[in-house]
């Protein structure tokens, strides 16, 4: 395991040596507006000073950090991106190309520091750990701030805030950390449009006890079904589009459960998650749904049987910029499937 002391003391010499060449050869970015120049921002509890100037050397350590700052149009303040699990969306692909790949999985400090970043983001704490990038208190102590999305945390932000709503503050103190808040607010703009269209049928969709049921079935790994637990974010899309998570009752994200589980849930549809591009054996929409129709049980619940199934990409599952395109598929597949009324 890497020393922390060690990390601390060649991280402040490579960034110390770094600052005379960023002063040299700035990159292109705008100017600042005056709200970057506020005194600091909360990130997942951690108080999170904003730089005099937008940062220039961003390293977003996840795809979902790398396509939100993509998005936001600051490819030209990213000095790296790590932990890519599928394919980069065609949108996002010149963009991407401009932005140097630290590690191909998760980065750890030695290859942190060696990106000389000025802003570290990521989707979740976990990544800033002794053995990976770093701890967030490190880092903080040489003077690099660090962002961790509030989705990653929802304890520690506002009552009663839906994780799109996370997400969008996400979008919007992003903006204010690089003086790009107009983009910003148009995202979380369009992206609330984009969740209330979803939501406009729920009132036509059956209530209570005769709400249709849904299991999202995110993986299978070593012959077992992982699906969606309340913490998740598919709880939020069933409860937007006038449906329930057949697994709310446990509090986890992405809980390991069984088939039989599966089929004492007896769902009215079936979401399958394909994440065919991150290459594990059971990550495929066609293993998934083999693994549904070979098992005994499972292949004779009515949702296998009458092909009440629908597919979506599986890392918009997560919470990410690309989320709300998966909730637009479960509501056109819910009103496709007869269960809005």
């Amino acid at each position: 395991m890497r020393q922390p002391a060690r990390l601390a003391i060649a991280l402040t010499a490579v960034l110390a040596a770094t600052a005379g060449c960023s002063a040299a050869n700035p990159r292109p970015a705008a100017a600042p507006t005056a709200s970057a120049q506020a005194a600091s921002l909360t990130s997942c509890g951690r108080q999170v000073p904003l730089p005099a100037q937008p940062p220039k050397r961003t390293v977003a350590l996840d795809q979902t950090s790398t396509e939100t700052l993509l998005e936001l149009g600051l490819q030209d303040r990213m000095a790296g991106t790590a932990n890519l699990k599928t394919k980069i969306p065609a949108q996002y692909e010149t963009a991407y190309a401009k932005v140097p790949v630290i590690a191909p999985k998760i980065a750890n400090g030695e290859q942190l520091r060696a990106a000389t970043p000025d802003f570290v983001v990521a989707a979740s704490s976990d990544l800033f750990t002794k053995d990976r990038a770093g701890t967030r208190e490190e880092l903080a102590a040489l003077k690099v701030p660090t962002f961790v999305s509030a989705v990653d945390c929802p304890q520690q932000n506002p009552p009663g805030r839906t994780p799109f709503e996370l997400l969008f503050s996400d979008y919007e103190n992003l903006g204010r950390v690089f003086g790009a808040e107009e983009r910003a607010a148009r995202l979380a703009s369009d992206q609330r449009a984009a969740v209330a269209r979803a939501g406009a049928n729920a009132a036509k969709t059956a209530r209570g006890a005769d709400q249709p049921t849904v299991v999202y079935l995110y993986s299978v790994f070593n012959g077992m079904p992982y699906v969606a637990g309340r913490t998740g974010l598919p709880s939020e899309m069933s409860r937007i589009v006038g449906a329930r998570n057949a697994f709310d009752d446990i509090a986890e994200d992405w809980p390991e459960v069984t088939w039989e589980e599966v089929a004492e849930r007896d769902p009215d549809v079936i979401v399958i998650g394909d994440l065919s591009e991150r290459g594990r054996p059971g990550d495929s929409a066609a293993e998934k749904r083999a693994a549904m129709t070979g098992h005994p049980v499972v292949s004779r619940l009515a949702a296998v049987r009458d092909g009440k199934i629908l597919q979506m990409p599986g890392i918009e599952l997560d919470p990410s910029v690309r989320s709300v395109h998966a909730l637009e598929l479960l509501a056109d597949g819910m009103k496709d499937l007869g269960y809005v009324r």
